[in-house]
């Protein structure tokens, strides 16, 4: 997806400069862009102009940008994008676990903006198509058969293995925490999330060519993982 005025950005961001510089670059790119100073009148917009993306600042003159969140997830499956000067994991795993989701560190550049913001509304298509099969890069995922091929070859995974790269497929382009991978292939049940890490190492093992480079499931430090959408 490269753009285009089809697409509606909101802009939910109260720093004059910021919001500039955001403003300009969407527009350059094509976007239809909308913009927001403070959490009210960003919620009111996204009941009100229902845009594609919503691109979200936390730290908000009137709100919390995580009550933000919490409001636009109770009425609507927007891609929400999360900018903020706040780095620590902490505050990224709530954001992601509340229903953002991506998140982007400020400050941030340019291609890192829009690449980010290119693989959420690609997994917003992904998650409103109804195609059983699901193909990127060379991976291909029958969610119907449960059968996974690489490159048209075969790979055989265990039912967790499985079940963690459906999850993974269902949501992809977009960053699952921890918590939120453990709760859906553990059907919620108390595990540590090093049994996690040993699950994604095993299926890196059978998908990726170098699984110590992978180019599916990506890992976001000390947050979760996500399943890069490739061309």
């Amino acid at each position: 997806m490269t753009g285009g005025g089809d697409v509606r950005v909101l802009i939910v961001e109260d720093d004059p400069a910021i919001q500039r510089f955001l403003r300009n670059t969407l527009r350059v790119q094509g976007y239809d862009v909308r913009e927001a100073t403070t959490g009210g009148e960003g919620l009111a917009l996204v009941r009100q102009l229902k845009p594609d993306i919503v691109i979200l600042d936390l730290g908000l003159p009137d709100m919390d940008g995580m009550d933000v969140i919490k409001q636009v997830r109770s009425f609507s499956a927007v891609p929400i994008l999360v900018l903020s000067s706040r780095s620590d994991e902490a505050g990224k795993v709530m954001a992601l676990d509340m229903g953002a989701d991506d998140y982007v560190g400020k400050p941030f550049g340019v291609d890192e903006l829009m690449a980010r913001l290119r693989t959420a509304l690609r997994h917003r298509l992904a998650a409103e198509g109804s195609l059983p099969v699901f193909t990127t890069g060379g991976l291909s995922v029958d969610l119907t058969h449960r059968n996974v091929t690489v490159e048209g070859k075969e790979v055989k995974l265990s039912r967790k293995e499985y079940d963690i790269l459906r999850e993974l497929v269902v949501h992809a382009g977009k960053v699952l925490t921890h918590r939120h991978l453990l709760r859906a292939a553990w059907d919620g049940e108390d595990v540590d999330v090093q049994y996690l890490r040993v699950y994604i190492r095993q299926i890196r093992q059978k998908l990726e060519k170098l699984p110590d480079r992978p180019t599916y499931i990506l890992t976001e430090p000390g947050v979760g993982y996500r399943l890069q959408l490739q061309d």
